[in-house]
Formats: C-alpha cells, sequence, structure tokens
C-alpha cells in the first residue's frame, strides 16, 4: 500500500503544530497505539522540522508528514528531515512541480474552482480543502464535487470529533485532516494518554462509518 492510500485507509491524518521537537516520538507513539500511525507536521514552528527528523527516526512505520509548506525550500527541508509526504494550504505550482519531480506525494490545498483546475494540469486528483468550514464546508465540497468528477478532498480546518461523520460520509472526502487530536497543550503538557484516548474515539468513529457505507 503505497502513502495515499494509507492515508486514504485511515481515514483521518492528525495535523499537528509542535513547539518541543522533542516531544515528536511520544506524540508518534501515541498516535500509533491509538490505531493512527500518521502525522502531518505543519511548518509553523521552528520545532517542525527537527520533530519530524525524531519521529521518522524513532517510528519508521508512521506516516510522518509535513504540513504548512509554503515554500520549496521548506519542502527540501522536511522531505530531507523524512516526510513522506507534503501538504499546502494553498496550491503553489514550484512546490508541486518539486514534489513530482522528487517523486514525494503532495496534496496541495484548493478551496476554489480555480485551484481544482490548476491541480488538474498538474494530474493531481487529491487535494486539500482548507479552510474547510470558513470556505463553506460541506455544501461548498458537494458543489465542487458536482463539477469535478473524480476529485477527492481532504477538508482541514474546523473539523472537530461533532462534524467528523458529516464529512466522513461524503463520497468526494478522502480523509479528514484534523487539529483537535493533538492540541498543542497537550503535547506541551505531556498528556499523551488523552492523546491516544482521542485517536481512539476517532478512528472508532471513521471505522464505524465506513461499515454503514459498506452495508448501503
Amino acid at each position: 500500500m503505497d502513502i495515499m492510500d494509507r492515508l486514504g485507509h485511515l481515514g483521518v491524518i492528525p495535523v499537528v503544530k509542535i513547539d518541543q521537537a522533542d516531544r515528536g516520538p511520544r506524540l508518534a507513539e501515541a498516535l500509533s497505539k491509538g490505531g493512527l500511525p500518521c502525522a502531518e507536521i505543519t511548518f509553523r514552528t521552528d520545532a517542525a522540522e527537527e520533530a519530524i527528523r525524531l519521529i521518522a527516526k524513532s517510528q519508521p512505520e508512521l506516516v510522518v508528514g509535513a504540513g504548512t509548506v509554503l515554500s520549496v525550500a521548506q519542502a527540501q527541508k522536511a522531505v530531507n528531515a523524512g516526510a513522506r509526504f507534503i501538504v499546502s494550504p494553498g496550491f503553489d505550482p514550484k512546490v508541486v512541480d518539486w514534489c513530482q519531480l522528487q517523486k514525494v506525494p503532495v496534496i496541495p490545498g484548493a478551496a476554489t474552482a480555480t485551484e481544482v483546475l490548476m491541480a488538474l494540469d498538474k494530474n493531481l486528483t487529491i487535494l486539500k480543502f482548507f479552510p474547510a468550514e470558513a470556505a463553506g464546508g460541506i455544501p461548498m465540497l458537494e458543489a465542487l464535487a458536482a463539477v469535478f468528477a473524480g476529485i477527492k478532498f481532504v477538508p482541514t480546518g474546523g473539523i472537530t470529533a461533532s462534524n467528523l461523520v458529516a464529512y466522513l460520509k461524503l463520497p468526494m472526502v478522502f480523509a479528514v485532516g484534523g487539529s483537535w487530536l493533538v492540541p498543542s497543550k497537550l503535547i506541551s503538557a505531556g498528556n499523551f494518554d488523552e492523546i491516544t484516548r482521542l485517536t481512539v474515539e476517532a478512528v472508532a468513529m471513521v471505522r464505524t462509518e465506513r461499515l454503514k457505507g459498506k452495508e448501503k
């Protein structure tokens, strides 16, 4: 199973803002223990690059990627540190081109029809829908999917345990990205048991919803 298939199979991608790189391995362990061996470490802090490096070394079975990648330079740093996929909040052709040249899976952001067209021009069919709730949420996703058959989205931004299932029900949703599983305050406090609990809860919701889908 390749990287994108694994992310789609898991259904939820934890979006992590981490301030202390040395907490990375414990965080990865907590996520894996909860049944979700993947993480998107956002380049919103100076600790991101080193956190990715430590996670990649300590938890090689976990699919670690980099998020909020705004430039080719950041993408290079992330991949060199061990990131196995790249996520951007918007569509930057330079970042996409670099990732494709390096054969690194990339999920660029697309919140408009124009950005989806730009992605299609690069033969990309899995896109980040960000900021999901602020950009129109489920009605906007349904409108885009009605025009762009075959495109799958990873809605991120405003996703919580309360609306996770509503997004998972949508056929155009590949997976959901969320930070509610990995609040920065829990990481800083070292409360990894609570992160595992939140992860278990989310994984159970994904499994239940997908079983319902198969039964229909």
